[in-house]
């Protein structure tokens, strides 16, 4: 079974992009004929982004925040039923998705052929249409820079209980990036302690990932779930002792609107944080596939995506950059984070228990 699902995988990620002659004002055209779509995002700037998309082509769409869980029950349920209600899917799961959602024909991705070449090859199947950041940060107003330079250095007393992370129990990207660590990070991370250390890691843990994680569980961290209580024990003035925390990009528009001292720690060796995806994709049996195919080409813009950007979410596409008053300054440090890759998301998904147990063995309270 498991080799049968390997090769769906390999052949769904190997299938080139479509590259028929394409015709936007056909599509819209087409669009307009169609009944109504929902969109399923798991950020409220969807409900934004949706009347936007409505008032620029006539086509009416609705945003609907629906978390990534939620959206993978909701659309196996609604193929099951032959009763599509989410046209399009903004889906952060993308193990889920490759492995249970576009093998058994839930969804399909669909790349706009005239916005090909701005899409990189590594983000077109499945279609990507940003990446999202978690990132390392500290309170600038008690250090005047980042205390913590070496991601091992949170695994030392200095550190115990002073440091908050999302409970992995319960999100299943960061076991996705334990993984991902694994698998594309040992060499980095190894060299992150030698220049720590001054010494190579010893360890009887089969990665240094495993490593670091065992270090980092023992040295009981804050378990949260979500980042708006990191957000507030790293952010919040006038504390003698904040946290160091890892938490979402998105977290410090909280600097303006809750008057936090976030700061990232953009020199954190050997990463400042980490990458994951969110995929565009289509229901494969809604009855609107041209306004569903539009609203995937309208987020591929810079108009359609802006309202994440300000989030601190990175388009995939090389045609928009990231705007100048984003306020975490991820995009000056985006090429140090610790990206996701697609490739190997079939064994991401299948990891995830071993490395929920794997946490529950070797975190300390």
């Amino acid at each position: 079974m498991t080799i049968i699902r390997i090769s769906i995988v390999a052949a769904l990620l190997a299938t080139p992009v479509l590259g028929q002659e394409f015709n936007l004002d056909a599509m819209i055209k087409a669009a307009k004929a169609e009944p109504p779509i929902t969109i399923y995002d798991s950020t409220g700037k969807i409900v934004d982004m949706a009347e936007a998309f409505t008032a620029k082509y006539g086509v009416q769409a609705t945003g609907q925040k629906v978390s990534a869980n939620s959206q993978l029950e909701m659309l196996i349920r609604e193929a099951q039923a032959g009763n599509v209600q989410g046209d399009v899917a903004l889906l952060t799961d993308t193990p889920a998705a490759i492995a249970q959602l576009l093998p058994t024909g839930v969804l399909e991705s669909w790349v706009p052929p005239d916005l090909e070449e701005t899409i990189p090859a590594r983000y077109r199947n499945p279609l990507a249409i940003s990446t999202n950041a978690n990132v390392w940060a500290y309170n600038t107003g008690k250090y005047p820079e980042c205390p913590v330079t070496n991601i091992w250095q949170l695994t030392e007393s200095e550190w115990k209980g002073k440091v908050a992370l999302i409970d992995p129990l319960t999100k299943g990207t960061y076991t996705d990036w334990f993984n991902q660590m694994a698998t594309y990070g040992d060499e980095p991370l190894r060299a992150a302690y030698q220049a720590q250390y001054g010494k190579p890691l010893e360890s009887d843990q089969p990665s240094a990932a495993a490593a670091w994680l065992a270090a980092m569980g023992a040295n009981a961290p804050l378990m949260a779930d979500g980042d708006d209580r990191i957000s507030e024990a790293v952010g919040a003035a006038g504390q003698e002792a904040p946290f160091m925390g890892l938490l979402s990009s998105a977290k410090f528009r909280d600097n303006a609107d809750k008057g936090y001292q976030l700061g990232l720690c953009a020199g954190m060796d050997p990463w400042p944080g980490w990458t994951y995806t969110k995929l565009g994709l289509i229901a494969s049996g809604t009855d609107s596939p041209n306004a569903a195919r539009l609203f995937i080409h309208y987020i591929l813009t810079e108009e359609g995506i802006m309202p994440q950007m300000r989030d601190g979410k990175m388009p995939t596409s090389t045609a928009i950059k990231l705007p100048e008053d984003e306020p975490s300054g991820l995009a000056d440090h985006a090429e140090a984070l610790f990206a996701y890759d697609a490739s190997s998301g079939l064994d991401d998904w299948d990891r995830r228990q071993d490395w929920q147990d794997f946490w529950r063995v070797h975190y300390t309270r």
